[in-house]
């Protein structure tokens, strides 16, 4: 069985907020379950998995610009 991590880190990249997910379950659960702990942002930086309207469209409500490659 393996594991995903998702986290929220600082700018100097500390960390604020953890979730940990089964690996065969979607990254969607664990980025969902942070969304409402980010802090004050003018940027999130995320893989390509995360290049998707349900992640990038909360970003843009709370004025944070998604920096995600497509």
């Amino acid at each position: 069985m393996n594991t995903k991590l998702h986290a929220i880190t600082d700018a100097n990249s500390r960390p604020l907020s953890f979730f940990i997910i089964a690996g065969r379950i979607s990254d969607y659960t664990g980025a969902a379950s942070l969304l409402d702990d980010l802090p004050k942002a003018q940027r999130v930086l995320a893989g390509r998995g995360y290049d998707a309207a349900w992640f990038s469209d909360p970003l843009e409500q709370k004025s944070i610009q998604p920096c995600i490659p497509g």
